[in-house]
């Protein structure tokens, strides 16, 4: 469970995400501290480290949208924030499976900030309204991916799981 901290609209592009002036920086020990930078009171909660970690960032459609940049999805899970939205750009979901950020698909979440959501099976609770709302699950090989943490540690892993020849 957690609260909702951001509540955004629809089509949120990478560079409100991860503004591109600050493209250099790509470690993702870094990134973090850039995440939804021009939205400066927000950032300034999660560089103070006011939001708790698995706290929701709900969103409308196209979430994600716009380039290419992995720091987008890397500065989102450097803050441990979870993402619910009614839709995520295709290149975003990608580059957010990669790094292990967990995504929920929910279209037709309904949301405000400060509300309690709790994930259960195949659905996302709203606490304080008492609603449910489907969502969409990942296909089991994506999904393996989040769970191991990023697509490194899933390869990693399946390596390890191979005999010796």
């Amino acid at each position: 469970m957690g609260k909702v901290v951001l509540k955004l609209g629809r089509d949120i592009s990478t560079d409100d995400i991860y503004p591109g002036r600050f493209m250099a920086t790509v470690l993702p020990t870094e990134t973090p501290q850039f995440c939804f930078h021009d939205r400066t009171e927000f950032n300034a909660r999660l560089n103070s480290k006011q939001i708790a970690p698995g706290s929701f960032v709900v969103a409308d459609e196209n979430f994600g949208c716009g380039s290419s940049r992995e720091q987008a999805a890397s500065a989102i899970r450097g803050h441990e924030l979870n993402v619910v939205a009614r839709s995520i750009a295709r290149i975003f979901m990608q580059n957010a499976i990669n790094l292990g950020l967990s995504l929920i698909i929910c279209p037709t979440i309904e949301a405000s900030e400060g509300d309690e959501l709790e994930l259960a099976e195949g659905k996302v609770v709203n606490k304080t309204t008492g609603k449910q709302f489907a969502t969409v699950p990942l296909p089991p090989a994506r999904q393996a991916i989040i769970d191991a943490g990023g697509l490194v540690p899933y390869t990693r892993k399946k390596l390890l799981e191979q005999p010796a020849r």
